[in-house]
């Protein structure tokens, strides 16, 4: 029932080359940042993980997190909303030079999709896309009058998440809006690798506040001092160079 390990190394060990991996996060709000880190020191290592299709709400911004994964080559297909948001000069330099694939889905769309893959719901309707090219191939009914795209739940082998606290069994709560994703993200997954601020003894937290039941998490590491991808991005840090 123990779920912590030693370090983030340890944690993100079992991903895989080819692997669809989630990543939590609206922008810095929320992104596991020394899991992702991890993850590169790891493929600069070995050269693997590779080939991964990673879904997150955006492509990364500057050269730490999310766009440093992106810009170490280890990334084959993103599915994502907002592929140009403060400073995505990663991504579009590989989306242009057509070595990265792109699935753009609007957001609400992207969160549904994903909490129908952990709900066990295989596709739904709904009305945003229609008429558009995204709606394109896509199976289209109308219901009331009203015409809606029929969109297909969403999946992973590994969640990457961000909690603020977590007990041992793998229960956690967030801090405020580093919510975002990352709960819908823990049940849509197949395993899910948490970082947390603190990690407190089973019954630690009051079981009216646990927002993720452990029984979606399977491991989880303790991270007391974060880094926030916006101070980075400040102060111009490149990873794997940040002082």
């Amino acid at each position: 029932m123990d779920k912590t390990v030693a370090d983030p190394a340890t944690a993100v060990s079992g991903i895989g080359d080819g692997m669809t991996v989630m990543i939590g996060g609206f922008g810095g709000a929320g992104s596991p940042i020394e899991l992702i880190h991890a993850l590169i020191d790891r493929f600069r290592a070995t050269g693997h993980p590779k080939d991964l299709t990673i879904i997150n709400n955006n492509a990364g911004n500057g050269h730490v997190g999310l766009a440093a994964l992106i810009g170490a080559g280890m990334v084959k297909k993103l599915i994502c909303s907002f592929p140009r948001s403060a400073d995505p000069v990663v991504f579009t330099d590989l989306y242009l030079s057509g070595k990265i694939e792109l699935e753009l889905v609007p957001q609400g769309t992207l969160a549904e999709r994903i909490r129908a893959g952990g709900a066990g719901i295989p596709a739904f309707y709904t009305p945003t896309s229609y008429g558009t090219d995204l709606a394109k191939g896509k199976p289209v009914a109308e219901f009331d009058g009203r015409c809606y795209v029929q969109e297909s739940w969403l999946k992973c082998d590994v969640a990457l998440v961000k909690a603020e606290i977590a007990d041992a069994h793998g229960n956690l709560t967030y801090r405020a809006a580093a919510r975002n994703f990352n709960p819908l993200m823990c049940m849509a997954a197949a395993e899910t690798v948490v970082q947390a601020t603190r990690i407190v003894p089973a019954g630690g937290i009051d079981p009216e506040i646990v927002i993720t039941p452990g029984i979606f998490v399977q491991k989880v590491v303790a991270v007391a001092h974060p880094r926030q991808e916006e101070d980075l991005n400040r102060a111009n840090a490149v990873y794997p160079e940040i002082a």
